[in-house]
């Protein structure tokens, strides 16, 4: 609304001004419809612009639709990444260790898990079980270096 009512006091200015100049000099026919086709230009300029604007409102304002949601199939691990992933069947509790902290057996990791030998030694803890020494990994200082145990 205050675009048309700036356009509409620019416009009158205009043809006040025009108006008042040609009728100090005596206007005569040419002065008045100079002023005249200046207004229609003005006119004409304001009303294109008008239209345009109305143009960029209309698409502005379209509503966005996206395609519906497709689950993508589940894929395995990479080996770079599933080669942290430390067998859960290895994990158990020991005689002569905390009977609430399980551990996993070296044992049971090199025979499901095939790369035991790379596993940090400074997580392998000994422990005396009655009769000799047993050695075993522990859970949470192997998770600190990036592995996990998971369900198979």
């Amino acid at each position: 609304m205050h675009r048309k009512f700036i356009a509409f006091i620019v416009a009158t200015a205009v043809a006040i001004t025009g108006v008042s100049a040609s009728q100090a000099r005596a206007a005569d026919a040419k002065d008045i419809l100079g002023g005249l086709a200046a207004i229609a230009l003005i006119g004409a300029g304001v009303h294109y612009y008008n239209k345009e604007k109305k143009k960029d409102r209309a698409t502005r304002h379209q509503t966005y639709t996206p395609a519906p949601y497709t689950p993508q199939p589940v894929r395995p691990l990479p080996p770079r990444v599933a080669r942290y992933d430390l067998p859960q069947r290895c994990l158990r509790t020991f005689n002569g260790y905390s009977q609430d902290h399980p551990l996993l057996g070296p044992k049971c990791l090199k025979k499901h898990y095939k790369h035991a030998n790379s596993l940090p030694q400074e997580c392998k803890v000994g422990f005396w079980n009655g009769q000799k020494v047993k050695r075993a990994y522990e859970p949470a200082c192997l998770r600190q270096k990036g592995y996990r145990v998971v369900y198979q």
